[in-house]
């Protein structure tokens, strides 16, 4: 369930949100829009592929770190949660934005 809960004359209900979120990659103001651009960025930043895990993700890790960032092999199933994940790790790299 993904929305805003709205209380209205004692009624609460969960209104859709129409805005769709994004994830930027700030030095190049570039929109992430597939695996391969992020795949390209994150390696850029020290990040490898990671193949030990489920075979149903797509997992990135650092070898100066103990984060592992999962990602569903599905890239339209890739959502706000995925993105402020990498947000978290990659501090002052990323972005998300509502579109």
């Amino acid at each position: 369930m993904s929305g805003v809960w709205v209380f209205n004359n004692g009624v609460y209900r969960l209104e859709s949100s129409p805005r769709r979120r994004v994830l930027v990659h700030l030095p190049s103001a570039e929109v992430v829009s597939s695996y391969s651009s992020l795949d390209r960025i994150l390696r850029g930043l020290g990040w490898e592929r990671y193949y030990g895990g489920d075979p149903d993700l797509y997992q990135f890790h650092k070898q100066s770190s103990i984060d592992l960032i999962s990602l569903p092999k599905d890239f339209s199933k890739f959502c706000s949660v995925h993105m402020y994940d990498i947000v978290v790790k990659n501090p002052n790299v990323f972005h998300v934005r509502d579109m």
